[in-house]
């Protein structure tokens, strides 16, 4: 299993945008192939910072979707929204205790 996690920061009167169209895509994303978990995160300290958080099956899973028509479409939408570069992490997860 891959994790990957986005750092995206917006500008504050882009927010309430960000969130009605994430409302809108999180269920297409959700269902993508090989996608087990998605999650939106908002910083505590810098509500205008957002971290989505998902789990993919593989990473061909994960590129297979960066590559379709709906991750064009929400980035091309979403990018126009940021005040900053996104940062974006791959990673394994080696302990978790529930």
């Amino acid at each position: 299993m891959l994790i990957r996690i986005v750092k995206l920061s917006f500008h504050e009167k882009n927010i309430p945008t960000f969130l009605e169209n994430f409302e809108l895509m999180k269920n297409h994303i959700k269902n993508s192939t090989g996608n087990r978990l998605l999650e939106l995160y908002q910083d505590k300290n810098n509500p205008s910072v957002f971290f989505t958080y998902s789990h993919w099956e593989t990473e061909l899973d994960l590129e297979n979707y960066r590559k379709s028509a709906l991750f064009d479409e929400v980035w091309t939408f979403t990018k126009k929204l940021f005040n900053d570069k996104p940062e974006a992490w791959s990673v394994d997860k080696l302990v978790s205790l529930v």
